[in-house]
């Protein structure tokens, strides 16, 4: 558990660094890049150790990742793990602009898929699963209204923003 909780604080400080490198230049640029470096090689450190210590734990997810042939399908989660996390590093010690960010992101991503894939099909692992856990239909029906009209909203909302503040930050100007 303390390393899950670890493992979270080093993803959103991976993520803010990697930000960073996409909004700001020369000196403020460059040190976020050796910071990210470093972040990226401690995710992957507690990565390691989670996903080690899972398994170990837990004889249904050690099923689930190492039976085959479920290895076979399930091997591109660590492999893209470890792709990433070298785009990374690689872009960093390039002083790249977006591609640490945008492959932070999809290490997050790439992350909550194998937690979906241990946990599946529960939500409260080993007792409720997503169905137990599932509002009734009815009630489904009326958030899905909602969301269909609001997440546009959100979508349109969020665009607008990411316009706005487009570019990289500069001392002496202030923005659009």
């Amino acid at each position: 558990p303390i390393f899950c909780g670890f493992a979270l604080l080093v993803t959103y400080a991976l993520l803010g660094s990697s930000w960073l490198i996409m909004k700001t230049e020369h000196q403020l640029h460059r040190k976020m890049c050796t910071i990210t470096v470093y972040l990226v090689i401690t995710l992957l450190v507690v990565i390691a150790i989670v996903s080690l210590w899972t398994p170990l734990t837990h004889a249904d997810i050690a099923q689930r990742w190492f039976s085959l042939p479920n290895l076979y399908f399930l091997l591109p989660v660590p492999l893209l793990v470890l792709a990433c996390a070298w785009g990374i590093v690689r872009s960093a010690y390039n002083y790249g602009h977006y591609q640490p960010f945008l492959l932070s992101l999809l290490l997050v991503l790439i992350g909550f898929a194998g937690l979906g894939i241990s946990i599946f099909p529960y939500i409260i692992p080993p007792s409720i699963s997503i169905w137990q856990a599932a509002a009734p239909v009815l009630s489904q029906q009326f958030m899905l209204v909602g969301a269909v009209i609001i997440i546009p909203v959100i979508l349109a909302y969020t665009s607008w923003s990411y316009y706005v503040f487009r570019g990289k930050v500069n001392a002496n100007e202030s923005y659009h």
